[in-house]
């Protein structure tokens, strides 16, 4: 009977606690349900499910970054996860959802973590391996070596460059002309940023130590940049060999007291920090090959794109001769930054190629605190402290809903009574980056190919002759695949 009874008490206290958690449960529940603004509205962003688990993601994501967005975009929208073993990767694609990526505070959101794999090119000291505030201070000397007065003394030598290159040309050939435009690219941006004792004096040694440090660039250096492979070995000599020849050369302007020189050498030689502290040789030549690897691919990339549009699309090639012989019967000859400016058939055509071609395929921060972005279907998704945050101006770029025809080569779309990359709002074109950190080197890159393709235009009969080329995804700066040879003839006018 006790044993009854004892089995009763504990039967019933049982139940007691069923109830009291069931009723617990279901007043939980009534009170999360409760309208909140936060849990009604924001949610985190839908992740990439692949199979199989923990590596199917990096495999898909490793074959190709631009296939991943085409076939999840339609899917998963404009916020979507992709888990990459240890790293969550959101991307944020297209102009309604990637303000905060493009104006947001170091603080914030920071490039410094994603990419340190620059530091052994650029070396110690420069750039992502410099304290925000410094960087900030550096990014201040590029900005003012690329003021309009010091870009209106870089046009002189592009100009000269060009002529000279192209004088070297036949009557008529055929050249392919990627190699030839990334040769001009190089010899230009070595006169203009290098300076006059690199152009004339040690070109060949200097180009061959920067196609070295090129080269150490691979696809595994961003995950592992000091692996000890040949690749990153070549590397690292080049980098202290480039090292000691520019301080030499910064040694030896120092000494000499003269500033006559008109070249980004000599701006990064005068600038100061704001406590008054002149920049090291170290640092001088850390930011010149930052600049020149920043610039260089970019512009012999647009400057092929531009090339071969213009020569697929008559109609177009037409109206940027016809502004040349505008611009002749207006300024003869002459070729000067004003002229330059006057380009505006040729500059939407170089725009709309850089468009469609924008050699960064992703960009990308670090998340170091949380933050909402809003869909244009008004979904609100929260993005996690500790995430890759990322967008891609290749997918971007070429948004249905932003641009007309898309994948279509229209320059016309960023004529005046059109401008679809205005229409739809900020950071719809962002090919050089937007915002905050938008390229510093977009004018200069602009006027160093109009002084190429006015050349050209002005010159030269140009017809393509291969296929039309296709893009090379495999390569760490996007450009063209293969061959793109062109059949000129050079004009004379009378």
């Amino acid at each position: 009977m006790k044993m009854e009874v004892y089995f009763y008490k504990v039967l019933n206290m049982s139940s007691v606690v069923i109830v009291v958690l069931f009723l617990t449960m279901v007043v939980t529940k009534l009170i999360t349900s409760l309208p909140s603004k936060k849990k009604k509205s924001v949610r985190v962003p839908p992740v990439l499910q692949a199979w199989p688990p923990l590596i199917g993601t990096l495999i898909r994501f490793m074959k190709g970054p631009i296939s991943l967005l085409r076939e999840e975009y339609p899917k998963l929208g404009s916020v979507f996860t992709v888990k990459l073993l240890h790293k969550n990767i959101t991307f944020l694609i297209g102009p309604e959802v990637s303000e905060h990526f493009f104006n947001a505070f170091e603080s914030e959101l920071s490039q410094k973590e994603v990419y340190r794999f620059n530091v052994p090119t650029f070396g110690p000291g420069v750039v992502f391996d410099a304290d925000y505030p410094i960087r900030m201070e550096q990014f201040r000397f590029f900005a003012d070596a690329l003021k309009v007065h010091n870009l209106r003394g870089y046009v002189d030598p592009m100009v000269r460059e060009a002529a000279d290159y192209f004088s070297k040309w036949g009557e008529s050939g055929e050249v392919d002309l990627s190699v030839e435009l990334e040769r001009l690219i190089i010899l230009t941006a070595s006169r203009c940023l290098l300076g006059r004792e690199v152009r004339e004096q040690l070109f060949d040694d200097v180009s061959a130590l920067f196609h070295e440090l090129d080269n150490g660039m691979l696809p595994i250096s961003v995950l592992f940049p000091y692996l000890p492979i040949p690749a990153h070995g070549c590397r690292d000599r080049a980098r202290a060999k480039l090292a000691q020849i520019f301080s030499k050369i910064i040694a030896s302007r120092k000494r000499s007291g003269d500033k006559s020189e008109h070249d980004m050498l000599q701006c990064f030689i005068d600038s100061k920090y704001k406590d008054g502290r002149e920049t090291t040789e170290s640092e001088v030549t850390g930011l010149l090959i930052a600049a020149l690897f920043a610039g260089q691919h970019t512009s012999a990339i647009t400057s092929t794109w531009t090339g071969a549009y213009l020569m697929r699309d008559k109609h177009y090639l037409l109206a940027a001769k016809d502004e040349q012989k505008k611009l002749i019967e207006k300024h003869g000859d002459k070729i000067n930054y004003d002229i330059l400016s006057e380009m505006d058939v040729l500059f939407r055509c170089i725009k709309e190629a850089l468009r469609l071609h924008p050699p960064l395929i992703m960009l990308m921060r670090a998340s170091h605190s949380d933050f909402n972005v809003t869909t244009r279907e008004g979904k609100t998704y929260e993005i996690p402290k500790g995430h890759i945050v990322a967008t891609s101006p290749v997918f971007a770029n070429r948004l249905p809903h932003v641009y007309k025809d898309p994948d279509n080569f229209d320059p016309d779309r960023f004529a005046p009574g059109r401008e679809e990359d205005k229409a739809a709002g900020p950071f719809s074109y962002i090919s050089l980056g937007a915002g905050r950190h938008e390229c510093l080197g977009g004018p200069f890159a602009y006027m160093q190919i109009k002084a190429i393709w006015s050349h050209l235009l002005r010159n030269f009969e140009l017809e393509l002759m291969s296929p039309f080329p296709e893009t090379d995804w495999n390569a760490m700066v996007v450009g063209v695949k293969g061959k793109v040879m062109v059949r000129y003839k050079r004009l004379h006018v009378s």
